[in-house]
């Protein structure tokens, strides 16, 4: 990948790229944004879409927090046609078709830390801080990516509205605990030592949306986002309490908003870069809306 062209270009636009060999050579499109004026070494965002594989809308989503803040935003978009399914994606193609436990280096997850090692390997981040943000499907790759990978070289690390979680339990085997993927002993503790930030809407509290995983796994963390929100807290509170260690999350219920990527995105930028909450009267324009 020849990260000049990343560099130079300003405005909306869209590089084609790999992660790596193996499985990861599959294509990703990387769909970017830097405002004129920001400048090659301004902080980075990584974005997850959610279930559409739409990139391009959570990039134009970070536009504005881009142009307030001098951001640079990378949305990877990991297509069906490559990339299809919940399996391939959300859990992050841990487990072969088979049924079989995949190689690391090829797990979807490996691709964004991948990407991340390449914009430093590549001088494109160097002292600036690096962050990830996902919604939906894609606040489940996220939080899974950290669950699984650790966070490392993240400054801060974001998932909003998940279907469902990867829950802090080293007995049930993956994607509904830790067991089974061949995690370090201390992958736990370092999870529940990871400032992972969950963002919950509290209107997103719809049981009959077809994209709400209604697996067993998933209806037994609640009958909706919201309340599986606080089950997956709850959950890393008691493993926390059980290793002796303060548990690092943060969980924000999120006043007025359902199930809304573009509002998601916002608040997340608020508090990572105002460092707080917007208030109701800020929220007020994203109140009750549904996006993917």
């Amino acid at each position: 990948m020849d990260w000049q062209r990343f560099t130079q270009q300003h405005g909306r636009f869209a590089i084609d790229w790999q992660a790596g060999d193996g499985a990861l050579y599959l294509p990703i499109t990387l769909n970017c944004y830097r405002p004129e004026g920001v400048a090659a070494d301004a902080p980075v965002v990584l974005v997850q879409h959610g279930v559409l594989r739409n990139g391009d809308d959570y990039r134009d989503f970070w536009m504005p927090a881009a142009d307030r803040y001098g951001l640079q935003i990378i949305a990877p978009t990991f297509g069906n046609e490559h990339w299809p399914g919940v399996e391939s994606y959300n859990n992050g193609s841990v487990w072969s078709e088979e049924g079989d436990l995949q190689p690391r280096d090829y797990w979807a997850y490996q691709a964004v830390v991948n990407l991340a090692r390449q914009l430093r390997d590549a001088g494109v981040v160097q002292q600036q801080p690096l962050y990830l943000f996902g919604h939906s499907a894609g606040g489940q790759f996220v939080h899974r990516l950290v669950s699984t990978l650790g966070a490392a070289g993240f400054a801060g690390v974001a998932a909003g509205n998940p279907g469902w979680y990867t829950l802090p339990d080293a007995q049930q085997d993956f994607p509904q605990g830790l067991s089974g993927i061949g995690l370090a002993d201390g992958a736990l503790a370092q999870l529940l030592r990871t400032p992972l930030v969950i963002l919950a809407g509290d209107r997103d509290t719809d049981t009959q949306d077809p994209n709400l995983p209604a697996e067993p796994a998933a209806l037994r963390q609640g009958p909706h986002r919201f309340a599986r929100a606080h089950h997956y807290y709850a959950a890393g509170l008691q493993a926390a309490a059980r290793l002796g260690i303060p548990l690092a999350w943060q969980l924000h219920e999120v006043a007025g908003i359902g199930h809304d990527g573009e509002a998601m995105s916002h608040v997340c930028a608020h508090l990572w870069f105002e460092g707080r909450m917007p208030d109701a009267d800020w929220l007020a324009p994203w109140a009750g809306r549904v996006t993917a």
